[in-house]
């Protein structure tokens, strides 16, 4: 696959799929780091923001119970923003990788670390997508695959041995982070050093990839199942949504004392598909939705192996992000207004949620365990 005969989906796809027979393609490569940016990094790069702009407009924001909804001017100037520093991390980056390179064996090419940074970061932009559709914004984190893509390109791509690479990719994201304090104020003086050499050098892709990637601030990850997830991906890229009306099947009449008063579902295409039914009791409601990620649900996968976790609380309530028996789980309660959500991924595929008021958060993990699981894992 070339940059001339692919298309950015496929080379997306190929990079998330298979990164390690694709990042040799990319190392051999004839590129600018001005094409790298024009072409790539600049379409990518605003599907996050576009993304957070669309649900603020049409959902808001929320947690605990709080909700806000911005308007168009400070979400326009908020997208503006994050994209234009979404750009200008990136060149930051690839100057890091540039001059990190050689002290890990490995070349200081600018257009190697332009194809780095760039072609690594897909995963991350693309990512940004699930901040549109409400309630899995938490998959937003898997953009860490970033970091294991970053991993596998710097054996082919700044021939850094392979033993040294996981030192290298963590160096080099903590040397990022370090300039980006430095340097914001004069970001724009990056746009001129946009020329450089080819660098087109290509290595072994066949080795066995292990060990485990020091995060600087995060704990590690485990490459090895970074890598079996991968593979998870790659088998399960052709999988295609089910029905939505099987979806809203399997949302109950009933839960508890509280009784379904409205149901909706949707699709789109083959890409995904939903069921929400309305539950109400005693002037509580909450939401219960069931979400078939198909292909995109395994990327859930990554949650596991990145050990993505996070959680705060305070007098009022709390909030918690992490991985149970294997799924990854999402729980949030606010006392004052007695209100919540519970969200599991299961299978990788699909999102069970439920959102709303409740006299106790064991009400709306009731009601994701209404769902029959057995049947839903047969779809």
């Amino acid at each position: 696959m070339t940059a001339q005969s692919s298309s950015p989906v496929a080379r997306a796809k190929a990079l998330i799929m298979q990164p390690a027979s694709e990042w040799p393609v990319i190392a051999a490569e004839p590129a600018t780091p001005a094409d790298l940016i024009r072409g790539w990094a600049v379409p990518l790069a605003a599907i996050g923001p576009v993304a957070a702009f669309i649900h603020g407009q049409l959902f808001g924001f929320g947690a605990f119970g709080i909700s806000y909804r911005p308007g168009i001017v400070a979400g326009l100037s908020t997208l503006v923003v994050s994209y234009i520093l979404g750009i200008v991390g990136v060149v930051v980056l690839a100057l890091v990788a540039q001059n990190v390179a050689p002290r890990f064996g490995g070349v200081g090419d600018r257009t190697a670390a332009f194809k780095l940074v760039v072609y690594g970061s897909t995963a991350a932009w693309v990512c940004g997508i699930f901040q549109l559709i409400p309630g899995l914004g938490l998959l937003g984190v898997l953009g860490l695959y970033s970091l294991y893509l970053y991993y596998l390109g710097a054996t082919p791509v700044m021939r850094v041995p392979q033993d040294k690479a996981a030192g290298f990719t963590a160096v080099t994201i903590l040397a990022a982070v370090l300039l980006y304090i430095v340097v914001g104020a004069v970001s724009s003086a990056f746009l001129g050093m946009f020329g450089g050499g080819l660098g087109s050098h290509v290595a072994d892709s066949s080795e066995t990839v292990s060990g485990k990637i020091a995060v600087p601030g995060g704990g590690t990850v485990d490459v090895a199942a970074l890598n079996a997830a991968s593979e998870q991906m790659k088998a399960n890229q052709n999988r295609t949504a089910v029905s939505p009306d099987k979806l809203q099947a399997l949302l109950p009449q009933s839960i508890g004392a509280y009784q379904r008063t409205a149901v909706e579902s949707g699709a789109a295409g083959g890409l995904g598909s939903n069921a929400d039914g309305t539950y109400t009791s005693a002037g509580n409601t909450f939401h219960l939705k069931v979400t078939d990620m198909a292909a995109l649900g395994s990327i859930a996968a990554m949650g596991s192996a990145l050990g993505v976790s996070a959680s705060k609380s305070d007098a009022n309530g709390y909030e918690k992000t992490g991985t149970v028996d294997g799924h990854m789980q999402t729980e949030e309660w606010r006392n004052d207004s007695h209100s919540g959500k519970f969200g599991v991924m299961l299978d990788n595929r699909f999102s069970v949620e439920a959102e709303g008021n409740a006299a106790s958060i064991d009400e709306l993990k009731a009601a994701v365990a209404a769902i029959d699981k057995g049947a839903l894992g047969k779809l």
